[in-house]
């Protein structure tokens, strides 16, 4: 029997949501599901670069990865991520510094992709 989709929906520029977000992505990836992660409004900030946690040094002394090496982890093990294109003017970001693997779009967007099985969750 095959896993529903998890879609997570980060919606606040902090860092340790979008580190959870990320770590369960990659967990459901890890039991042969899908996930997606959609970073609405402010929460685009977090992907501007150099991507950064202040706290990155309390993860490394705990033997886990930076926010951009699990980021990096995360889009290649699958995981679908997007960037509200609003969220990307609001920082004033310029999409072509983000990474070629994370889809600019909508909520719209995000929500299409998502199917009725998908488990829908807001970090």
């Amino acid at each position: 029997m095959s896993r529903a989709k998890l879609a997570l929906l980060v919606v606040s520029a902090d860092a340790a949501r979008l580190r959870a977000a990320l770590v369960l992505a990659r967990a459901e990836v890890a039991l042969d599901g899908g996930a997606r992660i959609f970073l609405q409004g402010e929460a685009a900030a977090l992907l501007k670069p150099p991507l950064s946690d202040p706290a990155d040094h309390v993860w490394r002394g705990a033997g886990e990865p930076s926010l951009a090496e699990l980021l990096d982890a995360a889009l290649n093990d699958g995981v679908a991520v997007s960037l509200c294109q609003s969220g990307l003017a609001m920082a004033g970001m310029d999409g072509s510094a983000i990474d070629a693997r994370i889809e600019i779009s909508g909520p719209i967007a995000f929500l299409a992709g998502i199917g009725e099985e998908t488990r829908l969750a807001i970090v």
